[in-house]
């Protein structure tokens, strides 16, 4: 922790000396938000906070973009049977913590290279999230800051033609480090400041702290476009696993150290949107015309190990592909300023047979000793089955409601999952239903949602009942 502030510090003092060279006419620009877009027919959201840029010459070439976001939860849980939260058996609980927090720090050195940094903190709560023990050092106090992020990009073919400082039609990006220019879909890819949903259904991140550091591999990436079609494509080394598997079972281990191959590409039939990060939008509230259609594949050989008879181990190759369509676009009079959002994505697994992943996001549950009655087999708290090998189909739609302010906007919305695992017997349906509040367009807002998840019995691997959970969270980010 001492090297990282030592590193800040030094990093800040060269900007501060940077800064000497700078006009005051940029710092001036520097402090002014920015609309979202300049087309006159479309919502600016005059009151956005627009982006933190230090300009390092005149020409704009040189700079360094800062970014911070904070996600801030409060809930109530339904929790599942058996459950005990802190040693004290909960049916429901009360919870509060940070889902998200981060900073990015993203410099563009000359108009062919830069650095791209993203770290923080993610699911800490009043019960998880920190280190062991109890009291003053209690396992949900003082997370340690990690980097998700970090890679260095070369341009072969820029956005911006350095001599006429006009858009390229295409352009090519390569790059390498810990990153996120992941494969299968475009929600593998999402932003987290930028979603309709109160926040992501995971399922969509196969490998998510398997063989992934929350969802990024160490590897080499390449990215562009070409015409309308919008690609990248990684080859990377996943982090290690080597989980041994009991008799019947199937488990994540690639001890073989393959690499894995990643790859998603769409085509953008209405506006083109901007990736110069990894990270797509999940809603634009009517600032783009936008309609995708996308595909993507992940493959990895020798990811994951089966005993299914005593003392006989098989490995088995894993790959995910998906497909799936973005809509985004305001509709009816533009003085009403009302916005559809509607994205659907269709996935199929292979893990090798009858892989099953169970997860709670921050589940502040763990098993009561003393209960008696049928447990899930998915475990306690908010524990449910995440992933499987079989398909799986996600929907999310949401409208942005007739403008009634200058500044505030609604967007109620929903959210289904449809899980088909081979490892159960029954259909898993999900369902979400919430609505936003915007308050800074997506630079601040608030959001709540209802979730409803179904359990399933261990010997039966049928559908045993529904547990739900209701989420409110505040979110700032620049």
């Amino acid at each position: 922790m001492k090297n990282c502030l030592l590193i800040s510090t030094m990093f800040l003092t060269g900007i501060v000396s940077a800064q000497d060279s700078i006009s005051p006419k940029l710092v001036e620009e520097i402090q002014q938000p920015q609309p979202i877009l300049e087309n006159k027919n479309l919502p600016t959201f005059k009151n956005s906070l627009g982006e933190l840029k230090i300009n390092i010459d005149s020409s704009g070439d040189k700079n360094v973009k800062f970014g911070f976001s904070n996600q801030v939860w409060f809930r109530y849980l339904e929790n599942n049977p058996g459950t005990a939260v802190n040693g004290v058996p909960q049916d429901r609980t009360y919870d509060a913590g940070i889902r998200r927090m981060r900073i990015t720090l993203n410099a563009q050195l000359t108009q062919a290279y830069s650095i791209f940094l993203q770290f923080g903190i993610n699911n800490q709560s009043f019960i998880s999230g920190g280190g062991t023990g109890t009291g003053g050092n209690g396992q949900g106090k003082k997370p340690q800051i990690f980097f998700m992020d970090a890679y260095n990009e070369l341009a072969i073919v820029p956005r911006v033609n350095a001599e006429t400082k006009k858009p390229n039609k295409n352009h090519l990006y390569l790059g390498a480090g810990l990153h996120s220019w992941s494969g299968i879909s475009r929600i593998t890819n999402a932003s987290t400041t930028k979603l309709l949903t109160a926040d992501l259904p995971v399922f969509h991140f196969p490998n998510i702290e398997v063989s992934d550091q929350f969802a990024r591999q160490f590897g080499i990436f390449a990215h562009g476009e070409f015409n309308k079609l919008n690609y990248r494509v990684a080859v990377n080394k996943p982090f290690a696993t080597n989980r041994q598997p009991g008799v019947g079972e199937i488990v994540d281990n690639n001890q073989g150290g393959k690499l894995s191959y990643a790859g998603y590409g769409m085509y953008q039939f209405l506006e083109k949107e901007t990736t110069a990060t990894s990270f797509l939008a999940g809603t634009y509230l009517g600032a783009k015309k936008v309609f995708n259609i996308g595909a993507g594949i992940y493959t990895s050989a020798d990811a994951t190990l089966a005993q299914p008879e005593a003392e006989v181990f098989r490995s088995y190759d894993n790959t995910m592909i998906g497909v799936d369509a973005f809509l985004d676009m305001p509709i009816g009079k533009p003085s009403k300023e009302m916005a559809i959002s509607v994205y659907s994505a269709f996935f199929d697994y292979n893990f090798g047979p009858n892989y099953l992943r169970t997860n709670g996001i921050m589940n502040p549950g763990k098993k009561d000793p003393n209960f008696t009655g049928i447990a899930a087999v998915e475990g306690y708290g908010n524990a449910k089955y995440l992933l499987g090998s079989g398909q799986m189909w996600f929907t999310q739609a949401g409208f942005v409601l007739p403008k009634f302010s200058h500044q505030l906007k609604v967007q109620p919305f929903v959210s289904y999952t449809l899980k088909d695992l081979d490892g159960l017997n029954d259909l898993a349906h999900f369902y979400d239903v919430g609505a936003n509040l915007f308050i800074l367009s997506q630079n601040a807002k608030l959001a709540y949602q209802y979730s409803s998840r179904p359990l399933f019995e261990a010997e039966s691997k049928q559908l045993l009942t529904r547990r739900g959970e209701h989420l409110f969270t505040l979110q700032i980010a620049l």
